[in-house]
């Protein structure tokens, strides 16, 4: 299932990177269990720069390694966002939440982004060329990663926890709350599926025992942070929303849930009276 050494090119490519046979590649990824073989083998051709960093790059795949790990970005509302290895991937849901956004951010908005990962929701929202734009996570990771994104586009990254490393000045102006943590109830974070159990952090999937605890955080802080008529969005489980509705209502929000069928997706928008 692995492919020949470097730096001896590989009989499984042509010296042309751009013209090898995908077949190849196609095989060795249906092999390892890769669901979408043929669209995975196209991405790793294409980001290949050699034959040898394509071996390289079908190896840690066919291995188990997320492929936006492997290519060192993810497709996102259609960017391109830089993910490094350990850094949360973005879902494809999730673009449900950033178009949530988008739909009620108004001109000149102030934006925050907690638990921003990536920088993929943040670096969405940046393109509507809000007059503030802020994000934050935990993970020192991330935080790396998101300033690549965001930094360029006129956006701080801070890390830290939640509300902790936000500059005290945003208190009661921010129109754009986005909070897209972790939400698996940590008895199925075992469930998950390898690529995101093995090699996403614990803490960007791990929401305690009903997958809430940092939902309830969130709610609990952002009346505070929220300017008067500025929305809250959080993305949850179908089965968490309920819960999640009541949380956000107990914080003094007022919410309501939006969903998508065709994503999986759905998400808490709580607006401040």
């Amino acid at each position: 299932m692995s492919l020949p050494p470097s730096p001896s090119p590989s009989p499984l490519f042509s010296s042309s990177v751009p013209a090898a046979d995908p077949a190849p590649v196609v095989a060795i990824l249906r092999r390892a269990g890769c669901v979408f073989a043929e669209d995975e083998a196209h991405i790793l051709l294409s980001s290949a720069r050699d034959t040898a960093e394509l071996t390289a790059m079908v190896e840690r795949r066919a291995a188990g390694l997320p492929l936006e790990h492997v290519v060192g970005w993810a497709e996102f509302c259609g960017r391109r966002v830089t993910v490094d290895p350990g850094v949360f991937v973005p879902r494809r849901r999730t673009e449900f939440l950033a178009r949530q956004a988008l739909a009620l951010m108004p001109p000149d908005a102030v934006v925050v982004d907690l638990c921003c990962g990536s920088g993929a929701v943040a670096a969405v929202l940046a393109d509507r060329r809000p007059a503030l734009l802020h994000a934050a996570d935990l993970d020192p990771a991330a935080v790396r990663c998101a300033r690549r994104t965001l930094v360029p586009l006129g956006g701080a990254v801070h890390e830290g926890d939640l509300y902790e490393p936000l500059p005290a000045e945003l208190a009661g102006r921010v129109d754009i709350l986005v909070a897209n943590g972790p939400y698996v109830p940590t008895g199925d974070v075992p469930l998950l599926p390898p690529e995101a159990r093995d090699h996403e952090r614990r803490m960007a999937l791990d929401g305690g025992a009903d997958g809430l605890d940092v939902l309830r955080r969130v709610a609990a802080g952002a009346p505070r942070w929220l300017a008067p008529g500025g929305h809250l969005f959080v993305e949850t489980g179908e089965h968490q929303a309920a819960a999640a509705q009541a949380a956000v209502r107990s914080a003094g929000l007022r919410p309501r849930v939006t969903r998508d069928d065709d994503l999986y997706a759905t998400v808490i928008i709580a607006t401040r009276p």
